[in-house]
C-alpha cells in the first residue's frame, strides 16, 4: 500500500459528448473534421515546447484499476476505446520479482523494462537504474530533443521518481484527479506536446479505503473514466487533429483485492490490461500476449524512433509480437483435472502439443498431479493459481500459452517409482546450406532441490548434442548459438527435465535462424 494517502477524491464532471464520439480513427483520411476558427499552436505553451511530430501519442494511466471491474463499470469512454481498438489482459508479477505496488508497476510501463532489470522493488525507488532503463519520454528526448513530451501524475512519484529524466514538463498534482485533466486539455487544446502521459489515481483510493468490490470503487471507476472522457474530447478538438496519427494508449499498474489493497500475489492483484486504440488495432479485437512492458517500445516506434537491442528491453512494439506455436492451443485448454485449489472456471492447460511438436514421457513413472505429468502447455492464471507464493509468478517473460515442466506440482499425488523426467522435442528446422544458427526462446529456470534441465540439438536422425545445461536460477531470454555440421538438412531442439520434488521450468517463443 502506498503511504500519506488523501481521501477518495470527488467525482469529476460528466461526459459532455457521448463516448462513441469521443474517438475516431486517427488518420488523416478518416478523422473527424479539424474544428474552426483555432490556429495551430506555433510556438512554446506554459514551459511547453510546441512539438514537431505528426505522430502523437498519449498513454493514459488509470491507478489501481480491475479489469473485471471495468467491464461491469459505467464507464463509457474507456468502453468506447476498446471497442474501437484493441485490448490485451495479461498477469503482473508478484515476490521475489517485487511486489504489485505502484513504484514497480509504473516503472515497468515507463521503461519497458521487467522489475528484475529496473530495480524498483517498492514505493521508495531505493535503488532503481533508471540510469540503465530510463522512462520513454527520456529516450524520445535522447533520439531527437526537438520531441515535445509532457507527464502530468496525480501521484507526485509519476513525475518526480518514475519519469525523472529528460522530459519536457512534469506535473506533480498531489492526488488532484480533477486537476491532472484539466492541465491536460489545457496543453492538448493549446499546446503542442508530440507525447503526453497521464495518470490519475482516484481509483487506487477507492480500493484502499473502501474495497475493490465496493459501490464506491464503480463511482471512482464511473469519475476516472468522465476525466478520460474530457482529455479525449480536447484531443479531438485539436485545429490539426485531422493531419495526425493519434495513438491511444491505456492501462494500469495494479488491481486490488476484495477487501482492498494490493501488493500480493492473488489473481485481481496481478490481472492487468492494456487499451490500445489507433491506426493498425482492430476495433473489438482481443489479445493475451500484449504486456505492459511493451508500451513504451510500441511508443517509441510510433514516434519513429528505432529501438537499440544495446538497451535490452523486455517489451516489444506490439504490432512486431506474432503468436507463436503454443499460442495456437489456447481454444483448446482444459479445466482442472487434479488441481482443486484452481477455480472450476479457469481453462488453462493441456498435454496436446501443436504441430510439429511432441513430447517423450517414456522415463516417466505413473501417476502423479495429471495436469503436470511431464511437460504442459499452460497459461499463467492457471498454472500460477496451481500454488501462489513459490516463485510462478516470476514467469513475465513468458506470453500467452508457454510450455512448463514442474516437478513440485507434480508430486503432490502417489506417483511411481522414480523422478520427474520429460523431454519437449521440437519442429524439425530446415538448415541445409547454414554452419551456424541461433536458438532463442524465453526461459525461467527455478532450483528447488534436485532437478536438471538441458538443451540439446538433433541433427537429421544423429545422436542428440547437448547445447546448454541449466542448474541454477535464470529468468531471461536466451540465444543460443549453434554450430551446423556440413551436409546437415534439418535441425530438432529436446528441452529435457528431470527434478525431485523441486521446482519448475518454462520455455516459450521458441524459434531458431540459420545462416
Amino acid at each position: 500500500m502506498r503511504t500519506s494517502r488523501t481521501a477518495a477524491l470527488a467525482a469529476a464532471t460528466a461526459l459532455a459528448a457521448t463516448a462513441a464520439a469521443l474517438i475516431a480513427p486517427t488518420t488523416a483520411a478518416t478523422a473527424a473534421p479539424a474544428a474552426t476558427g483555432a490556429a495551430a499552436p506555433s510556438g512554446p505553451y506554459q514551459g511547453l515546447p510546441n512539438g514537431t511530430k505528426q505522430a502523437k501519442t498519449l498513454v493514459i494511466g488509470v491507478d489501481g484499476t480491475r479489469y473485471d471491474k471495468l467491464l461491469t463499470a459505467d464507464a463509457p469512454a474507456l468502453k468506447a476505446l476498446m471497442a474501437g481498438g484493441m485490448t490485451a489482459t495479461s498477469n503482473l508479477y508478484a515476490n521475489p520479482l517485487a511486489p504489485t505496488l505502484s513504484g514497480p508497476g509504473w516503472s515497468t510501463i515507463a521503461t519497458g523494462a521487467w522489475p528484475d532489470k529496473h530495480q524498483v522493488k517498492d514505493n521508495s525507488f531505493t535503488g532503481s537504474r533508471f540510469d540503465l532503463f530510463p522512462d520513454f519520454a527520456t529516450r524520445l528526448e535522447n533520439a531527437d530533443p526537438t520531441t515535445s513530451t509532457l507527464v502530468i501524475g496525480s501521484w507526485n512519484p509519476i513525475a518526480g521518481n518514475v519519469f525523472n529524466g529528460r522530459a519536457d514538463l512534469r506535473l506533480q498534482e498531489s492526488e488532484n484527479d480533477t486537476k491532472t485533466a484539466a492541465d491536460a486539455v489545457d496543453y492538448l487544446a493549446h499546446g503542442n506536446p508530440d507525447t503526453t502521459f497521464l495518470h490519475f489515481d482516484q481509483v487506487d483510493e477507492a480500493g484502499h479505503n473502501h474495497g475493490g468490490t465496493s459501490p464506491e470503487y464503480a463511482a471512482a471507476l464511473h469519475s476516472a473514466d468522465a476525466l478520460v472522457g474530457q482529455v479525449l474530447q480536447a484531443v479531438k478538438s485539436r485545429p490539426t487533429y485531422a493531419s495526425e496519427d493519434w495513438l491511444v494508449v491505456v492501462t494500469t499498474d495494479h488491481g486490488h483485492t476484495d477487501a482492498g489493497g494490493h501488493g500480493g500475489n492473488s489473481a485481481n492483484e496481478r490481472q492487468t490490461f492494456l487499451i490500445a486504440n489507433g491506426t493498425g488495432y482492430a476495433p473489438g479485437s482481443r489479445r493475451y500476449d500484449v504486456k505492459p512492458v511493451d508500451i513504451a517500445p510500441t511508443v517509441l516506434k510510433h514516434e519513429g524512433v528505432a529501438l537499440d537491442p544495446a538497451w535490452k528491453l523486455d517489451g516489444r512494439p506490439i504490432d512486431e509480437i506474432a503468436p507463436d506455436a503454443f499460442d495456437a492451443l489456447r481454444p483448446s485448454l482444459q479445466a482442472r483435472a487434479d488441481e482443486s485449489g484452481i477455480p472450476a472456471g479457469v481453462k488453462g492447460w493441456t498435454h496436446t502439443p501443436p504441430a510439429g511438436w511432441s513430447i517423450d514421457n517414456s522415463r516417466m513413472p505413473s501417476g502423479g498431479v495429471t495436469e503436470w505429468r511431464g511437460w504442459t502447455f499452460a497459461t499463467d492464471e492457471f498454472w500460477t493459481a496451481a500454488q501462489l507464493g513459490q516463485s510462478r509468478e516470476t514467469n513475465v517473460r513468458a506470453r500467452n500459452v508457454f510450455a512448463v515442466a514442474d516437478s513440485d506440482e507434480w508430486d503432490d499425488k502417489a506417483h511411481g517409482a522414480g523422478q520427474f523426467d520429460s523431454t519437449l522435442v521440437g519442429p524439425a528446422y530446415p538448415v541445409s546450406g547454414a554452419s551456424r544458427g541461433v536458438l532463442s526462446f524465453a526461459t525461467n529456470y527455478k532450483v528447488d532441490g534436485p532437478q536438471t534441465g538441458d538443451v540439446y540439438v538433433v541433427f537429421d536422425n544423429g545422436a542428440p548434442q547437448l547445447v546448454k545445461s541449466y542448474r541454477s536460477d535464470l529468468n531471461t531470454v536466451e540465444n543460443l548459438p549453434v554450430t551446423v555440421p556440413a551436409g546437415a538438412t534439418t535441425a530438432r531442439f529436446q528441452f529435457r527435465y528431470t527434478g525431485t520434488n523441486s521446482a519448475f521450468w518454462t520455455v516459450d517463443q521458441v524459434s531458431f535462424t540459420a545462416s
